[in-house]
């Protein structure tokens, strides 16, 4: 089942990247107490993603924080390693990544999507949500082959 407006995001872990290695991050905690700006991409390095996805969030990360968000963090099912490579060659500072490997966090969510036509096996679809505290308030789940509701401008627009 799909997670909705008005859902406590799932108990999963995330894979965060640091200068000092990975460092696992349980969902649980990284919601408590913030308001986050959360989207996710079917994977790091890919075309649509790293030509207008995460530079749309790098681009806006200060108007997003001026409307309330703490922390714009980013999701994929890729492993850590690639998630802090295409950080820095993104020049993404402003955005956390989160690895969510084995697509544990899709799967919770009921957000996953099968990219095997393309070679990329189970991976997370293109999405966009407001987590406050744990709770979604604003999500928006694109069309497969569609960049819009998950935009960093569509999600300025929701806040």
């Amino acid at each position: 089942m799909t997670i909705q407006v008005g859902d406590r995001v799932p108990s999963a872990t995330f894979v965060k990247p640091t200068e000092n290695g990975p460092e696992q991050v349980s969902s649980d905690e990284f919601f408590a107490g913030r308001k986050v700006a959360l989207f996710s991409v079917p994977g790091a390095f890919t075309p649509t993603c790293s030509a207008r996805h995460l530079p749309g969030y790098v681009e806006k990360a200060a108007e997003l924080k001026a409307k309330g968000v703490d922390e714009i963090a980013c999701t994929a099912v890729n492993d850590a390693f690639v998630m802090g490579a295409w950080s820095k060659s993104a020049e993404a500072g402003d955005v956390t990544m989160l690895a969510d490997g084995n697509g544990e966090f899709a799967k919770a969510v009921g957000l996953e999507m099968d990219g095997s036509k393309f070679g990329l096996g189970t991976r997370g679809q293109r999405y966009s949500m407001i987590v406050n505290d744990g709770v979604v308030e604003q999500l928006n789940v694109e069309a497969p082959g569609e960049f819009k509701v998950s935009s960093a401008e569509h999600l300025l627009e929701q806040l």
